[in-house]
C-alpha cells in the first residue's frame, strides 16, 4: 500500500511538472522568436526576459515539490551569493535529482543556471526547444577512434563551447558543469579505478574552455556538494517522495589569476588546472564523508575502521 501511494505521488508530481512546463512554454517560445532581431542590445533584454520566465517556471516547480513531499533541507554556504556576478558552478553528480536540488537552492540567489547538455537532449519534447531558447550549450563529444576517422571534426567541441560562452558575456550568468561527465555508480567507480571514495575522476576540459573564453568575467566558483543521507536513489524515487533529507554544502572559491590561463593552447596551464581540480575533488571526497557522518579513509589506504580518523 505504501509503495502504491508513493507511485501515485510520483505520477502526480510528473503531471504537475508537465502542466507547469507547458504553461510557461507558452510565454517562453513567443519571446524566443524575437531573438532573430540582429541587434546585440535587443538580444540582451530578450535574454533577460527569457531567464525571468524560466526562473518563474522553476519557482512553480519548487512549489509543486513542496506540496507533494516533505524534505528536510540542510544547506550550508548560501548566505553571501548575489545575482550580479558571473559564477562557475561545479557539483558531484548522482542522478537527475541533482539538477532539481541545484535549482531549488540557487534560483534567485545567483544568476540563472545554464547547464552543458548532451546534443541528443535537444530532441526532448518542449524542454529541448526551451533549453535552446535559453542558450544552454549543447555538446557533442567525439571519441578518439571517431576523430581518427574524421579528423576534420577535431576541436569542434571546443568551438561550440567558445561560441556558447560568448553569449554569456551580455548579462550575468551561472555556468553549470558536472565535471565527472556522468552520474556516479559503483560500477563506473570500479571500472574507472577512481582514487576517490565517493566520486568519479573530474574532467577539467569543459570548465577549462569556459575560463579560456570568459575567465575575466567569472569572479567565483561555487563548488557544490550534494549528499543524500538515505543513500543514492533514482530520480523516480525522488519524485515519489522516497528521499526525505538532502544535505548541500556550497564552497565559494575566488577566481585568482592562477586560474585564468589558456587551457586550449598552453599544456603547462592545462596540467596545472587539472591538478587544481583534482585537489578540489579530494577535499570534496573528505567533505562527503563528513556530511554522511562517516570516518574519512583515503581510497588507496587499507586500514581497519576503528583506526580511521574522523575529520571535524
Amino acid at each position: 500500500m505504501k509503495s502504491l501511494k508513493e507511485n501515485l505521488v510520483g505520477a502526480l508530481t510528473v503531471m504537475l511538472i508537465v502542466i507547469n512546463t507547458l504553461f510557461w512554454a507558452c510565454f517562453l517560445f513567443p519571446v524566443a522568436v524575437l531573438k532573430i532581431i540582429p541587434l546585440r542590445f535587443t538580444k540582451k533584454y530578450i535574454n533577460t526576459i527569457l531567464d525571468t520566465i524560466a526562473r518563474f517556471w522553476i519557482y512553480c516547480n519548487n512549489a509543486g515539490l513542496k506540496i507533494t513531499r516533505n524534505i528536510v533541507w540542510d544547506v550550508e554556504g548560501d548566505n553571501n551569493l548575489t545575482t550580479n556576478s558571473w559564477y562557475l558552478v561545479i557539483a558531484n553528480h548522482q542522478s537527475w535529482s541533482d539538477i532539481v536540488v541545484l535549482q531549488k537552492i540557487l534560483t534567485g540567489k545567483i544568476p540563472f543556471l545554464k547547464f552543458f547538455l548532451k546534443k541528443e537532449l535537444i530532441g526532448v519534447p518542449v524542454l529541448g526547444l526551451a533549453w535552446w531558447a535559453l542558450d544552454f550549450p549543447f555538446m557533442r563529444r567525439y571519441s578518439q577512434s571517431f576523430l581518427l576517422k574524421y579528423p576534420n571534426l577535431k576541436g569542434k567541441d571546443i568551438e561550440i563551447t567558445k561560441k556558447a560562452c560568448q553569449k554569456f558575456k551580455d548579462i550575468p550568468v551561472s555556468v553549470m558543469n558536472f565535471v565527472e561527465g556522468t552520474r556516479f555508480t559503483k560500477e563506473k567507480h570500479t571500472k574507472q579505478g577512481s582514487p576517490y571514495r565517493n566520486l568519479l575522476k573530474p574532467k577539467s576540459g569543459g570548465i577549462g574552455f569556459v575560463f579560456s573564453t570568459m575567465g575575466d568575467y567569472i569572479t567565483s566558483i561555487l563548488d557544490v556538494t550534494i549528499v543524500y543521507p538515505e543513500g543514492n536513489k533514482s530520480f523516480w524515487d525522488f519524485l515519489c517522495g522516497r528521499i526525505t533529507m538532502i544535505k548541500v554544502h556550497i564552497n565559494e572559491i575566488p577566481v585568482t589569476e592562477a586560474l585564468r590561463g589558456d587551457y586550449i593552447d598552453d599544456p603547462v596551464f592545462k596540467q596545472t588546472f587539472q591538478q587544481w581540480l583534482n585537489n578540489v575533488w579530494y577535499e570534496k571526497d573528505i567533505r562527503i564523508n563528513i556530511m554522511k557522518g562517516k570516518p574519512f579513509i583515503p581510497h588507496n589506504m587499507h586500514i581497519e575502521e576503528d583506526e580511521a580518523i574522523i575529520i571535524n
